[in-house]
């Protein structure tokens, strides 16, 4: 899986995935979770017999990341989606002909079941193959199992209006309050046509959600270069994207930005109003050195609009070991609030570390756990769904803002899959010192899964930042935690 050892810092909410690295985000909310997936860019993160990492090679993406989230705070890691073959990780694909999967785009909808024709709620995941189609995956659920349902690429130069499309990929969807869907697309500069490259689409998907009906329209977005993101707003549609790298688009609005458009119809025609949200390499909270293609998406969850988007700050932040001077462009996802002022404009006023400060609902520990907000020391394995690896002398995950229920609390629970070394499990309340801990577990060496249970030795009752801190007694240490839990 290239997981590697999480340093995030206590308080700093982003990035929401640190174990890994996610482009190309893309958000769905169903069921009272917000889903996130995004290219897998720790695909190509494989380090050399220097022990140096390689350069961010875009054609090695193969799978797409997967993780979910309660409150916004707390994420977890819900694993690969393996989409393309992949020989360097040795891992066979859900589809035979795709060799790439890049920034996905998922939703759900009510579609006719192949056998009893009635309608059933069904997940679809549509994803880039390089820049040359766009498939289509479907699930009974949004963590999957996924499957290949035509067996095929779903749009391809060859379909009428796909001609002229440089890039066929970035995919967006949006499903209308009667269930009618639309799939936006496309991108790419051709020669001399910086200022109106004319290489967006959007399409009507079929009653199945794995064709398109018609034939594409176009999508007339000034100094366009990729990433479509599409949101109905207060009853109009917004149609977001990435301003292309040339001079003209530098002169008149900013390279690399994202840009939008809105239209009473999901189908167009859209009138251009501007830039919702900057560069991150612009952000005063983060380095220039975080300047690089902007990928993002819009979701409604809860009462809140949340901006997601891409960054290779966190690469910066690692300081992981790079035989590339020029950089690496391993990108990793973030989240921040939008606004939409009374004339209706979309704005991102801030891209930080901090990102969201307030959770939607606290954090309830009463239940096998695998979430985190912060840690370090701590990898996930290659599995499904994930465990926790707590590596070296001290290693931790922290949650924030948990509920505590006092004194009808009594024991902490976790179960372990192995353990190389002995050493204790701690839950601590309100920071990761010796007199935060308010429970212990000792954990044996181990090669086989086994639960360890230890009643708490204080109280505590209300809102708490809590941390699953492992002290171990060899530098190698290493824990599989599968999940712990209070009762």
């Amino acid at each position: 899986m290239n997981s590697i050892n999480i340093k995030k810092k206590i308080g700093d909410n982003n990035p929401i995935i640190a174990q890994r690295f996610m482009a190309d985000p893309y958000a769905i909310y169903y069921e009272g979770k917000v889903y996130v997936y995004g290219s897998n860019d720790s695909d190509s993160l494989i380090a050399g017999d220097n022990g140096l990492y390689p350069k961010n090679q875009y054609s090695n993406i193969k799978s797409i990341n997967c993780i979910s989230s309660e409150d916004m705070l707390n994420w977890t890691d819900e694993g690969e989606i393996q989409v393309a073959d992949d020989e360097i990780k040795g891992k066979k694909g859900i589809t035979k002909w795709a060799s790439n999967s890049w920034a996905p785009a998922v939703c759900y909808n009510k579609v006719p079941d192949k056998v009893t024709g009635e309608m059933v709620t069904k997940f679809f995941l549509y994803f880039a193959n390089s820049a040359s189609s766009i498939g289509v995956l479907t699930s009974d659920s949004p963590t999957g199992p996924w499957t290949d349902p035509i067996g095929r690429p779903m749009i391809t130069h060859d379909m009428p209006g796909c001609e002229d499309v440089l890039w066929l990929f970035d995919p967006a969807v949006l499903v209308d309050e009667d269930g009618t869907a639309y799939i936006y697309f496309g991108g790419g500069v051709p020669e001399g046509k910086e200022v109106n490259p004319k290489t967006a689409r959007v399409a009507k998907l079929n009653p199945s959600m794995t064709g398109i009906e018609g034939e594409p329209a176009l999508i007339d977005a000034p100094y366009l270069f990729e990433d479509s993101g599409i949101n109905k707003i207060n009853g109009k549609y917004y149609y977001s994207y990435c301003t292309n790298w040339s001079d003209a688009a530098e002169a008149a609005e900013g390279r690399a930005q994202i840009a939008y458009m809105v239209s009473d119809n999901p189908m167009g025609p859209f009138e251009y109003k501007g830039i919702m949200m900057k560069n991150p390499g612009q952000s005063e909270d983060f380095s220039t050195g975080a300047w690089g293609n902007n990928h993002h998406c819009i979701l409604k969850a809860w009462d809140g609009l949340y901006m997601f988007y891409h960054t290779p700050q966190y690469e910066i932040d690692l300081g992981l070991k790079f035989d590339k001077e020029e950089g690496c462009a391993y990108r990793t996802t973030y989240v921040d609030m939008v606004s939409v002022l009374d004339d209706g404009s979309v704005v991102v006023e801030k891209m930080t570390r901090a990102g969201i400060k307030s959770s939607v609902k606290n954090y309830d520990p009463y239940k096998a756990n695998r979430a985190f907000a912060w840690g370090e020391g701590v990898r996930t394995t290659d599995g499904n769904p994930p465990a926790l690896v707590f590596s070296g002398k001290k290693s931790f995950v922290g949650i924030n803002r948990a509920r505590l229920n006092g004194k009808e609390t009594n024991e902490f629970t976790i179960n372990v899959i192995k353990s190389n070394s002995t050493g204790k499990m701690h839950l601590c309340a309100g920071g990761i010192t010796e007199n935060k801990i308010i429970a212990s577990v000792y954990v044996p060496e181990t090669d086989s899964a086994i639960t360890l249970e230890a009643l708490l030795e204080k109280s505590v009752n209300g809102i708490s930042d809590i941390f699953i801190v492992y002290e171990a007694n060899a530098a190698n240490a290493e824990l599989v935690l599968e999940s712990w839990s209070l009762s």
